[in-house]
């Protein structure tokens, strides 16, 4: 698959040939919602537990005589009416770390480019700002006609200028290629991705 390649500021500069292994893939609905599942199910964290009465470290002797106290009769200091007592009901420990084979994240991610490729993929030459400016930044937005929530993707390491430059603009956001993922790539409404985003995605499943 050609794609033509660009210059930040919207001139041509040249084309590049997709692997159809990696953007060429035909997306199934279920696996996309498999590995957007995963993903989401792995950012939650453990569910804190509270401790009931079984865990509460305090005596089990009867602190008081059955009859004749004027008080109810209790038998455990570990009661839930009690100061320092166990929590009545309380929250149960919950572990979120869902399991998914490598293969299947792996064609997650492909179909998620691929779907991308499809709906028009904008690959660039470099992120290389003349003036690394927010405000000069948004006006190549617009000029570009990138528009809603975009997502770039860099090579290695993201471009510094760039980085500082899109960090004020709402609904942009630049990952290096390692951290490209499903959940991301779907969510945003343009994916932007360098040559040098292209070969290490591309070397990353060839690899």
């Amino acid at each position: 698959m050609k794609v033509k390649v660009q210059k930040i500021d919207g001139k041509a500069a040249g084309d590049v040939e997709l692997n159809d292994a990696v953007f060429g893939v035909e997306p199934r609905a279920d696996i996309l919602h498999r590995v957007v599942t995963w993903q989401l199910e792995s950012r939650r964290a453990t569910a804190r537990p509270t401790r009931e009465r079984a865990d509460v470290a305090r005596t089990g002797k009867k602190f008081g005589r059955q009859k004749g106290g004027g008080t109810a009769r209790h038998g455990d200091r570990a009661a839930p009416i009690f100061i320092g007592g166990g929590k009545a009901h309380g929250a149960r420990k919950r572990d979120f770390n869902p399991s998914l084979n490598k293969k299947i994240r792996a064609l997650g991610l492909k179909m998620a480019l691929s779907t991308r490729a499809k709906a028009g993929l904008v690959v660039v030459d470099s992120l290389e700002l003349k003036d690394a400016k927010t405000k000069a930044l948004v006006e190549t937005f617009g000029k570009n006609g990138w528009n809603g929530k975009v997502l770039v993707i860099d090579g290695e390491t993201v471009n510094e200028g760039f980085r500082m430059a899109a960090g004020n603009i709402p609904g942009v956001n630049v990952l290096p290629a390692m951290g490209a993922n499903v959940y991301d790539i779907l969510k945003h409404d343009t994916l932007v991705l360098t040559k040098d985003a292209v070969a290490k995605l591309e070397a990353r499943f060839n690899g």
